[in-house]
This record gives C-alpha cells, sequence and structure tokens, in this order.
C-alpha cells in the first residue's frame, strides 16, 4: 500500500469515526446538547481534528442522514420491478422501512428530531434543502407505488397521490415512533409489523371500495 492511499484509508477511518461518534451523542444526548468538543472526546480525536473533516455539528449531522437515507433508498429503489400488486409492494416497503429502524434505532431518533425541529437546528440552507430533497426522493416511491396500483386498475383513478403517500409515511413513522422504544423488546417487531399491516389492510379496503363496479 502507498503513502497516499494510507493518507487517504486514514482519512476515511477518522471521518467514520467521527460520524459514529456523532450518531451516538445526538441518539443519547439530542441535537442541542452535543457540541464538536464532545464528539472530539467520544470519537477519541481532537477538536482541531474534527474543523479538518466538518465545519460544524450542523454538517456532521447533515452527513449521518444522508449517508443512512441514501442505504434506505438502495434497499428499496428495485420495489417496482416486476411487482405482484401495489398492495403487495406496500406491505414490502412497510417491513423493510420497520426492520431497517428496528436495526438502527439510533437513526430513526435523529431523522424524528430533523424531521420535527427542523427549525430549531439552523442547518445551511443547502444542506437542509439536501436532506429533505433526499427524503422526498425515498417518500416519492411510496407515491409512484399508489400510481402503480391506479394504473392496475387495483385503486380508483380519483385517488390523491400525494394524500395517499403522506398518509401511509405518517403511519409508519407513527406507528414505529409508539413502539420502538416500548414494551417487551422480543414482541417489539412483531408488535410494530403487525400494526402497520393492520393499518395498511384497512387503508387499502377503504380505497378500494371507490372502485367502479366491474
Amino acid at each position: 500500500m502507498g503513502l497516499e492511499e494510507r493518507r487517504k484509508r486514514e482519512r476515511e477511518n477518522r471521518k467514520t469515526a467521527i460520524l459514529k461518534a456523532a450518531r451516538r451523542l445526538f441518539f443519547e444526548k439530542g441535537f442541542k446538547t452535543v457540541t464538536v468538543e464532545s464528539i472530539a472526546k467520544k470519537a477519541e480525536l481532537s477538536k482541531g481534528s474534527i474543523y479538518l473533516y466538518y465545519n460544524s455539528k450542523e454538517e456532521i449531522y447533515a452527513h449521518i442522514l444522508l449517508s443512512d437515507i441514501d442505504k434506505f433508498h438502495d434497499r428499496i429503489s428495485d420495489l417496482l420491478q416486476n411487482p405482484t400488486s401495489a398492495s403487495e409492494v406496500l406491505i414490502r416497503l412497510a417491513n423493510i422501512y420497520v426492520d431497517f429502524f428496528l436495526n438502527d434505532r439510533e437513526l430513526f431518533r435523529i431523522l424524528m428530531t430533523f424531521m420535527l425541529h427542523t427549525t430549531d437546528m439552523n442547518l445551511p440552507e443547502d444542506l437542509n434543502s439536501h436532506i429533505i430533497k433526499t427524503t422526498n426522493k425515498t417518500i416519492n416511491i411510496i407515491e409512484q407505488v399508489f400510481k402503480y396500483g391506479i394504473e392496475q386498475g387495483e385503486f380508483p383513478a380519483t385517488l390523491n397521490l400525494r394524500q395517499s403517500r403522506n398518509a401511509i409515511w405518517g403511519m409508519l413513522n407513527g406507528v414505529i415512533s409508539l413502539h420502538l422504544f416500548t414494551g417487551i423488546e422480543a414482541k417489539r417487531a412483531e408488535v410494530i409489523q403487525g400494526t402497520i399491516k393492520a393499518g395498511l389492510d384497512i387503508y387499502i379496503r377503504g380505497i378500494q371500495t371507490n372502485l367502479p363496479a366491474r
């Protein structure tokens, strides 16, 4: 391994250590309480070392979100390739979403903090817009599923795509928020997945009552 390659690997390792330490602190203490100094201490680096890679804790926070949202998007980007039905795709998407956050509860709390307290964080406008744009890219897959359902005659043509997308997105986050940090650990996944499946079944049956008689 050459010197330049070794230095590059060291830089990447330090950036990874910074993000890992910061994500843990954001989860434990919340965005406002965490400082660059506390991140440096957690990562076992100097405060000056942090600023070699990131300009602020806001930038660190944004990079955590952007990286992990992209990972989730990659996992669901092919859901509409050879689908069985829109209803089944919605259930598969919901299961992936639940599993993703059951395996990474830190990220879910960080994401919810961003969604609920965006204006309090004073993120730079470009980073704030980038996070919103990246999140919307994922949310829009739900809209594409409903659009596919309309094209296949599974859902009524009068269905409001935007409202339906937001309803499902809200339900997923609401159910996960309600149960992810409470209840019996061994039954947590079953409760969340069961509640979401029941909610999806009710919603799908409801919109299908507006289908024209065949």
